[in-house]
């Protein structure tokens, strides 16, 4: 079934909107959740955390990009569960390693409760990562929406770990440069 049809199921609030989405991405967002997590069963409870938030959501949010949305959803969930499991120590493998390489470009800005601040700081993230050259983009978007381990992404583009970390940590320098200049930071 096309996303147009299955996002029309949500607005009639038809529970067959839930089995469609299901059947069509829950393998993809079970991938997602696991690179996370690393574990099936926690996988599955996010992609069913990740579907009731989306029920939810629908209406009235009607999303532009259906299956980035359902990943978004799903990251979010695996984020957050695995923030709760590591809450008592610190570390936690590669998850909390892409988290952590992040927040020291946004530092400051995650915990607010100013959601204009918050869909501002959004807005210029999302710009910045548009204004990237696409392998750049799409090595970052890999490593920090995606969670994908350095190794594995430099496999996937064929270059070296070490020349992996460097594109990432040069473009984690630019988006802080880039959000102090937007007076973000």
């Amino acid at each position: 079934m096309e996303d147009d049809r299955i996002v029309e199921l949500f607005f009639a609030r038809d529970q067959q909107a839930l089995r469609e989405t299901q059947s069509k991405y829950s393998r993809y967002l079970q991938a997602i959740a696991y690179r996370v997590l690393g574990s099936r069963e926690d996988s599955e409870e996010c992609v069913n955390d990740a579907l009731l938030s989306a029920w939810n959501a629908i209406p009235p949010k009607r999303p532009t990009v259906f299956r980035m949305f359902l990943a978004k959803l799903t990251r979010n969930h695996a984020i957050n569960r695995r923030k709760a499991q590591n809450a008592a120590k610190r570390g936690g493998g590669e998850a909390m390693l892409a988290i952590e390489e992040l927040e020291e470009c946004v530092a400051g800005t995650h915990d607010t409760e100013d959601s204009a601040m918050t869909e501002e700081l959004q807005r210029a993230i999302n710009a910045f990562v548009k204004s990237l050259p696409e392998r750049e983009r799409d090595i970052f978007l890999q490593r920090y929406f995606f969670v994908k381990d350095v190794k594995e992404i430099a496999r996937e583009y064929g270059i070296s770990g070490s020349n992996a970390g460097v594109i990432l940590s040069r473009t984690r320098a630019k988006l802080k440069e880039y959000l102090t200049k937007e007076q973000l930071m």
